[in-house]
């Protein structure tokens, strides 16, 4: 099985060489974009292309207002800030997770909370956080969230949508309702990916991006936040060092961030978005292949959940059992086709290790039995 998985992923891209993971393609506009800027002489954090690659994913995405950023873990940090997360606070994500995730809140000065996830799409699951709140926490009488023991304040919720497989938001917005948490969607895999016919990141407070070079459209390194236009206006400011415009004095009102998107990443990103359909595209048609080619085997592809519009950023299976993963990591990777297993989970990190954490049943079960496979846009796309 194995060989002809081989086989099947070198048929794919066409290619006897090394086949990484997920690889970035620039077959647009990028070279014109780039020497654009180059000759404008605003490359750094001025200039139009931010302007432009702002307003360009604000449409794509539906957002009333997208702010571009210096990466995905910035954005993350900033939108907690926003969502009013201080220090000694709880926030409630998966450890089934990048690590940026935690990092963010951990730059708060608040603790990550690990809530289980579900099987079906490996984000945060709304019935297991539910349940953990109904036993562990309460609602004060000033309307705040708060354990039960010790009464530490639960400010925000902070799922992520696992690989592009968005969560269950419709019951995790119902949850985050019921118990005063701010949702923010940690979205940074899920770009073009859609739940119930809307696009991710827009169903919490704050919403995430993410451009780094692995992801589904890139600008070396970047990220984005979505909001309403009242809080992407803060987010502006704040990620601007927080100066007051004026033509020509520094004033800052408060401490601020220099966290802005440079002029020659935000090229990048629009020569990117405007190929970005032709990525989710050829994404959703390699994932259908990965699928078929999986029908009657005992590895089980990762698919969307109901509901959902995935862009199968990544493209996964399910292993019978942890040996058989191990296995197939081995012989994949030993024959120049790079395979990945899932994160450790959080709380298994020195840094998180002490946080505190419901069950993680389903999270640890997927811990130990996903693969990752490659994904990268193939070379029939257009």
């Amino acid at each position: 099985m194995f060989d002809r998985l081989v086989g099947f992923i070198r048929e794919q891209y066409a290619t006897n060489e090394f086949i990484p993971l997920h690889a970035p393609v620039f077959r647009g506009r990028e070279r014109e974009l780039l020497v654009d800027t180059i000759d404008s002489t605003f490359v750094s954090s001025v200039g139009a292309y931010v302007d432009r690659f702002e307003k360009g994913m604000a449409a794509f995405t539906g957002s009333p207002r997208a702010v571009a950023v210096m990466n995905g873990t910035a954005a993350l940090h900033i939108a907690l800030v926003l969502a009013g997360v201080k220090r000694d606070d709880l926030v409630v994500t998966q450890a089934l997770t990048f690590v940026a995730t935690c990092n963010a809140i951990a730059y708060c000065g608040a603790e990550p909370l690990f809530i289980d996830v579900d099987r079906h799409t490996l984000g945060l699951s709304p019935t297991a956080l539910d349940a953990w709140l109904d036993e562990h926490a309460r609602i004060d009488d000033d309307g705040v969230c708060r354990t039960r023991d010790g009464g530490r304040r639960i400010r925000a919720c902070l799922p992520m949508h696992t690989f592009g497989h968005p969560v269950e938001l419709d019951a995790l917005v119902a949850v985050c309702e019921r118990w005063h948490l701010v949702l923010v969607e940690d979205a940074a895999e899920s770009l073009g990916s859609t739940y119930k016919g809307g696009h991710t990141g827009n169903f919490g407070r704050i919403g995430v991006l993410s451009f780094n070079g692995n992801k589904i459209m890139t600008t070396g390194g970047g990220g984005m936040v979505l909001a309403d236009e009242v809080i992407g206006k803060r987010a502006k400011h704040l990620t601007t060092t927080a100066k007051i415009p004026h033509p020509y004095e520094f004033f800052h009102d408060e401490v601020g961030y220099n966290y802005r998107m440079p002029n020659l990443n935000a090229a990048l990103g629009c020569a990117q978005l405007e190929q970005l359909p032709a990525f989710l595209a050829s994404k959703r048609a390699l994932a259908e292949r990965y699928i078929a080619f999986f029908a009657g085997s005992d590895l089980q592809p990762i698919v969307e959940p109901e509901h959902c519009r995935s862009n199968y950023w990544l493209n996964g299976v399910i292993c019978e059992t942890p040996a058989q993963r191990d296995a197939l990591l081995k012989a994949t990777n030993d024959a120049g086709v790079m395979t990945r297993p899932i994160w450790a989970l959080m709380n298994r990190l020195p840094l998180y290790a002490n946080a505190p954490r419901g069950p993680l049943d389903n999270a640890e079960w997927l811990e130990a039995r996903v693969v990752n496979l490659p994904s990268s846009v193939t070379p029939d796309a257009t």
